[in-house]
């Protein structure tokens, strides 16, 4: 069964927390819950982090489900027992939730979060991502032992972010860990999103549905801009948006062709004063809503 949900990143970002600082945090989730009719919510640092009870009370209390939430992975600069005991916490929340997947990223060199241009991001060789994949593995084997599924991440900024990155990634790593395909970090990375797709869909577990503008994009790669500059001008946006890049129809027939269960994320982080999320967030559920049923997509 597919749900569909969102991130409050829209809302109130997280890596720039001076975005949506002035939107209450009751005004997120009622938009999102009543107003817009999403099934789930992912992780945001407004919500309690260290209460897993509070949190699920707190969303129910909207008509929400707690998806899942980021999880920082530092597997380059620690040990693998290291980083067992310290997603545990994060692992024992997802479970009080009934969440079935664990988002990561490895972030110990990732320039995402910093005043850098993405062309300095770190990259691995072939022996240095077979040596990751083997860590990453042991990690989502310890997830799946307590029934979640490790799901990584792809990202701009970090280790992980171009397609070449993906397929190595991919066969560096084994059956337990799985992958959240996004569109929109796949495409910013120049990559073509209905070939990644179809090349791991039997490893998605799951989607993040985010659209690019390619004129911000080009800006971004053209002045050496940082992946936040790039967020702050509107880099991403939801399905739907005409001036977004992405064409989700494919996607979604390639997921139901695949009998993909699960969620579909729209994580989509714009300057909420210029973009109203309301509005953006309404105009990607319909257009997703749409197209699974154009598609099959149940």
């Amino acid at each position: 069964m597919i749900q569909f949900g969102t991130n409050p990143i829209a809302w109130a970002n997280d890596d720039d927390q001076s975005l949506g600082v002035d939107i209450p945090t009751e005004r997120i989730l009622d938009e999102a819950g009543r107003l817009i009719g999403f099934d789930g919510i992912e992780n945001g640092h407004r919500w309690p982090q260290d209460d897993p009870e509070a949190l699920k009370q707190l969303l129910a209390s909207h008509g929400l489900k707690f998806i899942s939430g980021w999880h920082s992975l530092n597997l380059l600069a620690h040990s693998v027992e290291d980083e067992k005991r310290a997603i545990q916490p994060h692992l024992d929340k997802l479970k009080h939730n009934g969440c079935k997947v664990c988002i990561v990223c490895e972030t110990s060199n990732s320039v995402q979060g910093l005043a850098k241009p993405l062309s300095t991001r770190p990259t691995l060789a072939a022996e240095g991502m077979k040596v990751f994949g083997e860590k990453v593995e042991e990690i989502a084997q310890f997830c799946a032992d307590q029934g979640i599924d490790l799901v990584y991440h792809h990202h701009m900024g970090t280790v992980v972010q171009s397609s070449e990155d993906i397929d190595a990634f991919m066969q560096a790593t084994g059956p337990a860990t799985k992958l959240l395909f996004d569109a929109g970090h796949c495409y910013f990375a120049g990559g073509e999103p209905v070939t990644v797709l179809a090349r791991h869909i039997d490893r998605v577990r799951h989607f993040h549905a985010k659209n690019v503008r390619d004129d911000v994009r080009s800006r971004v790669e053209g002045e050496g801009l940082s992946f936040m500059d790039g967020v702050r001008a509107g880099v991403f946006t939801v399905p739907g948006d005409q001036e977004g890049a992405v064409d989700f129809s494919p996607l979604l027939k390639i997921l139901a062709d695949h009998g993909y269960e699960g969620w579909i994320v729209i994580e989509a982080e714009q300057d909420p004063d210029a973009r109203n999320p309301l509005l953006y967030q309404t105009l990607g559920l319909h257009t997703l809503k749409r197209i699974a049923r154009e598609t099959g997509l149940n």
